[in-house]
């Protein structure tokens, strides 16, 4: 009777372990097929291009974004309706802004003001640009990533520059599903591997490093304790 009971527990405890691991893999599968294609466009543009200004500008301060050019995405693409003078470039990224393998490569819920510095502008963003040109030709992810890649491959995208950075402190932007409004940080752009030089990820510490290997940089985040608009964020510690 005891070594029956101790079968039954064992079976119990193996069935248990199996239903977790099938029950993950189910939720895994849910995720990467809530966005399994692209949205009709209007899903992703905004009511109108005075909306979209006012989101992109709120990616920085208003000493940054005031003076800085905005792009808004219309049906056929960026364009540029505010010409600034300090050589910074404000504009509201999509879900195609994430990598191709993201499951939510295609959330149509998504908005992420960017301010970008002149160096950014001119050697970062051409890579989002030329993804969102892909993105309305109907490309597939697959086809998406092969094209960015032929393009750096070819030097047909531009080095990028040193000091390249951009603002993201918008307390309306959509980052995705689970992080929402997330923080306000401000992003920094290296080739290479820069995090150890930064001493990012270190417990407390206010830097955090991503590597990017489709757009082939580390992206070191710093975290800000205000919102553009001024207000106070949330705190990383408990």
């Amino acid at each position: 009777m005891k070594k029956s009971s101790s079968n039954l527990i064992a079976l119990g405890i193996l069935l248990q372990v199996a239903f977790l691991f099938s029950d993950g893999r189910a939720q895994v599968r849910a995720e990467k097929a809530r966005y399994p294609a692209m949205a009709p466009l209007g899903e992703y543009l905004l009511p109108s291009e005075s909306a979209e200004i006012a989101l992109a500008r709120s990616a920085a301060p208003a000493s940054i974004s005031n003076d800085a050019d905005v792009m808004v995405l219309r049906r056929d693409g960026y364009a540029t309706v505010a010409k600034g003078k300090n050589g910074f470039v404000c504009l509201v990224e999509r879900s195609w802004g994430k990598a191709t393998d993201d499951p939510e490569f295609w959330n149509p819920k998504m908005r992420a003001p960017h301010c970008f510095n002149a160096a950014a502008a001119r050697t970062f963003a051409p890579i989002y640009l030329m993804k969102t040109k892909l993105v309305l030709a109907g490309r597939s992810r697959k086809e998406i990533a092969a094209a960015i890649a032929s393009a750096m491959d070819r030097k047909e995208l531009p080095a990028l520059e040193p000091g390249a950075m951009a603002y993201m402190m918008s307390k309306q932007q959509y980052l995705d599903d689970q992080g929402m409004s997330w923080h306000p940080h401000t992003m920094f752009f290296f080739v290479g591997d820069e995090a150890r030089n930064w001493r990012a990820d270190l417990p407390e510490s206010p830097v955090m490093a991503a590597n990017d290997p489709e757009e082939r940089v580390t992206i070191l985040f710093v975290l800000a304790d205000k919102w553009s608009d001024g207000t106070a964020a949330p705190s990383m510690m408990p």
